[in-house]
């Protein structure tokens, strides 16, 4: 870089010299907010639900575009994923919390219910015959259970550039940083399923694209077991729009209660059933 493009600390108004200097600007910023920053503690969040106490959040933000966002949740906790503008696009990946080598497997989920395309109480399931956690509202109807997420190559090839912290990162660059918060690597990411932005098979055998049901939809999960969740913020990889279009995600969660034999999705079906005796079979087993 030419030295007359060179701005130092101190020539940009914050002396960092010393060790006393830049502690002073650390603590100078302390009150900074950002619209991408999460809310603490969660009750403090300006967008509580409507008819949830803000005391029982537990986790609140919003998402930038291009981000991503990851957490360890109760089990009992209700998550809601809201796409504000109709340009998010929220690709989800659940792992046991306890035993984080059980994680979500699509194929499972699309065949235990006999259905490919997620909506209320659609379960979302473990390989090992478990229900991780279950949509239990949705007012979407556009999401996606075959495509995963936009890999780096994809990106390069759409966008020309894929970097993680670049303008245009891929959805597995972001749920493998999400992923590395929690010590896991990338072989240890699944197939993701993703929300908001919609597609269906045609009679073909091909992919059609739906996009988005618009803004203010939202998407609410249930976790049946203590999970830990990954979310990466990033265009739907079949979206077909040349530019990197993504909206924002506001996420919050609060306390609830799993699925009880007393729920009419307990019953739903015999391979719900099992599924969910399952999950209930281990959280008993685990003290839970």
């Amino acid at each position: 870089m030419p030295t007359d493009e060179r701005v130092s600390h101190r020539e940009a108004g914050r002396a960092t010299g010393d060790l006393a200097s830049a502690r002073d600007d650390a603590r100078a910023q302390g009150t900074s907010v950002s619209d991408w920053m999460a809310y603490l503690p969660a009750s403090s969040s300006p967008y509580p639900p409507a008819g949830v106490d803000p005391a029982e959040l537990t986790w609140a933000e919003t998402v930038a575009p291009g981000g991503y966002t990851h957490r360890r949740v109760a089990r009992g906790t209700r998550i809601r994923f809201e796409d504000l503008t109709g340009e998010a696009c929220a690709h989800v990946v659940v792992l046991n919390a306890l035993a984080p080598w059980e994680r979500l497997n699509v194929a499972d989920t699309q065949k235990i219910p006999w259905q490919a395309y997620l909506g209320t109480d659609h379960p979302l399931l473990s390989g090992d015959g478990r229900v991780l956690a279950t949509v239990l509202g949705d007012t979407s109807g556009h999401h996606d259970a075959f495509c995963g997420t936009s890999t780096d190559a994809w990106n390069q090839q759409r966008y020309g550039d894929a970097a993680p912290q670049g303008p245009t990162p891929s959805g597995r660059a972001r749920l493998t940083l999400a992923a590395a918060k929690h010590g896991l690597a990338p072989r240890d990411l699944p197939p993701s399923v993703s929300f908001f932005q919609g597609v269906r098979v045609a009679a073909d055998g091909a992919f059609d694209w739906l996009g988005s049901a618009g803004p203010g939809t939202s998407v609410d999960l249930l976790a049946e077991l203590p999970l830990i969740v990954l979310v990466a913020n990033v265009p739907h990889p079949l979206d077909p729009r040349p530019d990197y279009v993504v909206g924002p995600l506001r996420v919050h969660a609060w306390r609830s209660r799993p699925t009880g034999p007393d729920d009419a999705r307990f019953e739903a079906s015999p391979e719900r059933r099992r599924a969910y005796l399952n999950s209930l079979d281990y959280a008993t087993a685990a003290g839970l």
